[in-house]
C-alpha cells in the first residue's frame, strides 16, 4: 500500500495494491501496519459508519472538538464522491485551505484525516457508499458544522445544478463566525493530541 501524504499536514492517501484474476480482483484497503509506518500511532476503530448517498449529495463540513476530537479513514467502495479535507486548526500555516481528492472502487484510494481537520464530500453518482473507520464515537455535543457553501472556503463543489443537504448543514456557520466565536479548534492543541498519541501508540 502506497502512503502519501497530503498538502495539509495531517491528510494523507493510501492507494492499496489490486490483485486481479478471472474471478475478480482482491485489495487490502486498510493496513494496520502501513497506518502506523506512515502516521507514527495505530488507529483505535471506536466506530465504523456507513453513508449511501444520492447523486448531488453533501454532507459536511464536519468536525469535532479536540480533544478527542475524530480522526477518519475513508472509502468509496460503490459509486463515486468527491471528498473534501479542510484545515479548520487555527494558526496552522494551511489554515482554511481544502484537498480534495476522488474517492471510487477504481483505484480504491482511501482518504485519512486527523482530529482538528473538516471532512466533507459530494456525492458524483446515486447509491454511492462511504465507509468511515472512526477514532471516536459519535458525539452529538462535541460534533459540529461549517457550511460547505462558505464561500471564504470556495470548495470545488458543483455550481451547475441543485446540491443535496440536510438541514443542519444548509443552516451551518461560516468559517469567519466560527472563528470569531473561538470555535475552531487550536493548531498548537492539536498538535498537542497527535504527540500523546504516537506516545500512547508508539510502534516498537
Amino acid at each position: 500500500m502506497k502512503a502519501t501524504e497530503l498538502s495539509i499536514s495531517g491528510a494523507w492517501e493510501f492507494v492499496p495494491q489490486q490483485f486481479p484474476d478471472d474471478r475478480g480482483t482482491f485489495l487490502v484497503w486498510y493496513d494496520a501496519t502501513a497506518f502506523a509506518d506512515a502516521l507514527g500511532f495505530t488507529l483505535d476503530v471506536a466506530q465504523a459508519n456507513h453513508s449511501v448517498s444520492r447523486r448531488d449529495v453533501v454532507r459536511g463540513v464536519h468536525w469535532a472538538d479536540v480533544p478527542p476530537g475524530q480522526g477518519k479513514y475513508v472509502y468509496c467502495p460503490r459509486g463515486a464522491v468527491l471528498d473534501v479535507i479542510v484545515d479548520l486548526r487555527v494558526g496552522s500555516p494551511t489554515f482554511g485551505r481544502h484537498e480534495a481528492v476522488r474517492l471510487d472502487p477504481v483505484e480504491h484510494r482511501a482518504l485519512y484525516l486527523v482530529e482538528g481537520l473538516g471532512h466533507a464530500f459530494v456525492s458524483l453518482a446515486d447509491d454511492s457508499v462511504l465507509c468511515y473507520l472512526c477514532s471516536t464515537g459519535y458525539n452529538p455535543g462535541r460534533e459540529h458544522v461549517v457550511n460547505a457553501l462558505d464561500p471564504d472556503l470556495a470548495l470545488p463543489l458543483p455550481t451547475d445544478r441543485p446540491l443535496i443537504r440536510s438541514t443542519r448543514d444548509a443552516d451551518g456557520p461560516g468559517l469567519a463566525e466560527l472563528m470569531a466565536a473561538g470555535r475552531l479548534p487550536s493548531y498548537e492543541q492539536c498538535q498537542q493530541h497527535y504527540r500523546d498519541l504516537r506516545s500512547r501508540h508508539r510502534i516498537r
